[in-house]
């Protein structure tokens, strides 16, 4: 298979293991967006999920959040870990949101980049799920599913998503991030990876990770 064979073939495939596409992070509008997705830094989906509705109960807006103090907020969201850090972002990006975009979650990169605690892949993150605007956030699976693929060097996540807006439609951006995503996590894992189990990297993956897999596999099976 050429290149554009391969990504035709990622996104045939995905398209049919996931025709609806849910999102992962629980929320209601952007604010309670871009607040779990800070919060999930360094966290997991699930964990984060239990722990927005104890803080949106208290406050699921910028003027309420401010009502909060520092102290408060890293209270309620001390499991998701990175909480003192995590807990002035979210206090602190409240308030410019009041003071500077009244109230409302800004919709370009540059504006929520300026926000403390919001990285690039947060504000992409926020820009495709929260606003629909095409966007190719990359996480942890997208980079090493890219890597095994073959689609990208794997160098560092900059390239990652270069590659990846450089190889696939610009109109399959916001659903294919998300398809990937669930894709890495069920068929396609870091750890206890089952490549029988992954149709997609047993067909186009890289050759060095195939070959690495089967060494690896060939010494499991005669210990």
């Amino acid at each position: 298979m050429n290149k554009k064979e391969k990504v035709n073939f990622v996104m045939d495939t995905l398209e049919k293991l996931y025709p609806e596409i849910p999102v992962p992070l629980d929320h209601k509008d952007p604010y309670t967006l871009l607040i779990a997705v800070l919060m999930s830094a360094q966290s997991t989906d699930v964990r984060v999920n239990q722990i927005t509705p104890l803080l949106f109960d208290r406050a699921d807006n910028p003027y309420d959040m401010i009502r909060l103090t520092v102290e408060e907020i890293r209270e309620i969201i001390k499991p998701v870990g990175l909480s003192p850090m995590k807990a002035k972002g979210i206090h602190g990006l409240s308030h410019i949101l009041i003071d500077k975009h009244n109230g409302l979650v800004p919709q370009t990169y540059e504006e929520l980049e300026e926000l403390p605690a919001v990285g690039h892949k947060t504000a992409a993150v926020v820009l495709s799920q929260a606003f629909g605007i095409p966007a190719f956030p990359v996480d942890t699976h997208i980079h090493r599913l890219m890597y095994r693929w073959n689609l990208t060097n794997g160098k560092n996540v900059v390239q990652t998503e270069r590659d990846a807006k450089r190889l696939f439609p610009k109109e399959k951006w916001n659903d294919l991030h998300l398809q990937i995503i669930w894709y890495g996590r069920q068929y396609s894992p870091a750890r206890g990876w089952d490549l029988d189990q992954d149709i997609i990297t047993k067909t186009i993956g890289r050759k060095t990770v195939l070959d690495e897999y089967n060494k690896k596999k060939k010494i499991r099976s005669k210990q």
